[in-house]
């Protein structure tokens, strides 16, 4: 469980592994690595332990999956 001084802060630096992660740097969120978004780390929910990279979201893994461009706004 991440406690409050681990939360405080802007970006975190994590460590993804196989069903876990490792705060290496602490911080609030981790930022999508197709989107771009900050995903809290409390609902963090989509990574790749290859890649070492976070995911907002299944879409978001199937593009990276497929190589498909992230969706402009």
């Amino acid at each position: 469980m991440l406690n409050k001084i681990e939360r405080s802060g802007g970006e975190a630096v994590v460590q993804y592994l196989d069903s876990n992660l490792r705060v290496v740097k602490p911080g609030a969120y981790v930022r999508c690595a197709v989107t771009g978004v900050e995903i809290p780390l409390d609902e963090l929910k989509y990574w790749s332990v290859e890649r070492q990279e976070a995911y907002a979201s299944p879409e978001a893994v199937m593009m990276r999956i497929s190589g498909q461009p992230a969706p402009r706004k």
